[in-house]
């Protein structure tokens, strides 16, 4: 191991003796009960993992959010998974039947498991598009399991939701509003199948459609999708008296909300997102994760004045990008910053993981095929090289002033490299591709660590063909 200088070797001195260390992960809950009890008390708690491919950043963010769900009444959980995808779960675990075609009631709950297949014969499984194993594995399986059974004999509009926050499912969230259209509406879904219809066409190449509004005198159909949003919204109050008071609704909202461009004040979505990524990279970065924080806050807004969400994202997304190179040199911003702008420091916490080594599900390319890859020990100058020094299997830290030892916040604060690894790990390129500066104290409210990891235990490790999404890799495959 690469040797540390005298102020790297304090940090590790101070480690030892403030961080809250357990044997390992099946014995982890109730040091992270203990450790992360006081964030209870916030609003919004964002979980973070330092690849998309690690059974332990799962698991420890799972027990965290029973804890948050039984202890101090968290009743969202949601994700970094695009919004059909996550509804196919929220049916399942709260109980939510699907609107029957000509009917203004539900047809039963659906007791299928989400993982197996979709709501009816002609939707495929959930989380099909590359990568699979983020969602598509046993570790969120449990999750999800355990929900259910939490849920159970709760009514709907208090039972714990589970919900997507990106915006990558154009074609899926068109055939969404179509098919709720069509159990209430059936004249409004033949609006909305035409037009939808044209940019349809697009939905399995959206990046082509990006390309060609860029280089030819081709619009996009941005007023078409603008229309038929304005036309849901006209219809709120109808609609929302329909089913369920309003659940069905705002699920056919969000989904009508992800196709459009841009209307007056709201976020830009997916028909824009990708006439972006071949504009600016960094643009196409904060609209997605503006699209997440805003989506956050419908959800919130929805669920009530008491509602209290957890938020599964990697930590790229979750910690503070002002206490990165993302924000110092590419200004970039991301949920979690936008959260705590928002909410305060104080109702916005987050809770990010990492490891040294140990192995990883991950592509070498994107569209690739699964893979359990060997990780690299962190490199030297890197928090994962100076958490290893500390010899300890796994840790939790609280990073707050006025939680954490003022020396041990002090030390950390010292700018050092961090890694990320998203659904593409380049070994080969590691330092390049995958390590960025940081100051933890100020990225992160939490920490959670593991000397040594393993990949999540994926459902599929063989790909369904997809179009290739050309910047969605940038700047680490996330």
């Amino acid at each position: 191991m690469a040797q540390l200088d005298r102020q790297s070797w304090a940090a590790v001195e101070l480690l030892r003796a403030n961080v809250e260390s357990f044997p390992s992960i099946e014995e982890a809950g109730d040091t992270l009960a203990r450790c992360f009890d006081s964030f209870g008390s916030s609003k919004i708690i964002l979980i973070g993992d330092a690849s998309h491919g690690t059974s332990e950043f799962y698991v420890a963010r799972a027990e965290i959010t029973k804890y948050m769900i039984e202890k101090h009444g968290f009743n969202i959980v949601a994700t970094e998974a695009d919004w059909p995808d996550a509804e196919a779960v929220d049916r399942y675990v709260r109980y939510r039947p699907r609107p029957k075609a000509g009917s203004r009631d539900g047809d039963g709950a659906h007791e299928e498991e989400p993982f197996v297949r979709g709501g009816d014969e002609e939707e495929e499984a959930p989380f099909m598009r590359f990568p699979t194993w983020m969602w598509r594995n046993l570790e969120v399986h449990d999750f999800v399991e355990w929900l259910r059974k939490f849920n159970k004999g709760i009514d709907v509009h208090d039972a714990v939701g589970f919900y997507g926050l990106d915006l990558y499912s154009l074609g899926t969230s068109m055939r969404a509003v179509i098919r709720y259209l069509d159990s209430i509406d059936k004249e409004m879904a033949d609006v909305a199948r035409e037009r939808y219809g044209r940019l349809m066409g697009w939905a399995e190449n959206p990046h082509e459609y990006g390309l060609k509004t860029l280089v030819s005198g081709f619009k996009g159909y941005e007023r078409d999708v603008v229309d038929m949003l304005s036309r849901l919204l006209g219809k709120r109050l109808e609609y929302s008296a329909a089913h369920w008071d309003g659940v069905e609704f705002h699920s056919a909202e969000q989904n009508a909300r992800l196709v459009k461009g841009k209307l007056q004040t709201y976020p830009i979505y997916a028909e824009y997102y990708y006439k972006a990524m071949y504009y600016a990279q960094d643009e196409s970065w904060n609209l997605r994760d503006t699209h997440m924080f805003e989506t956050l806050c419908r959800i919130l807004k929805h669920r009530g004045p008491g509602s209290k969400a957890i938020v599964w994202a990697h930590n790229s997304h979750i910690g503070d990008a002002r206490a990165t190179s993302m924000g110092w040199s590419r200004h970039e911003h991301n949920i979690g910053q936008l959260c705590k702008e928002a909410f305060g420091p104080r109702q916005a916490l987050s809770i990010g993981c990492g490891t040294n080594s140990g192995t990883v599900a991950a592509a070498p390319r994107w569209d690739a095929d699964m893979r359990v890859i060997p990780v690299n020990p962190g490199l030297p100058n890197s928090y994962e090289h100076l958490m290893h020094a500390t010899g300890l299997g796994n840790f939790a830290l609280d990073l707050r002033e006025g939680r954490c030892s003022p020396e041990l916040r002090r030390a950390m604060m010292r700018k050092r490299q961090e890694r990320f690894i998203g659904v593409v790990y380049r070994p080969d390129t590691e330092r390049q591709s995958h390590y960025i500066p940081a100051i933890l104290p100020q990225q992160f409210d939490g920490f959670v660590w593991f000397d040594e990891s393993t990949a999540v235990k994926a459902m599929e490790t063989h790909q369904p063909e997809n179009p290739p999404e050309y910047d969605e890799t940038w700047p680490f495959g996330l």
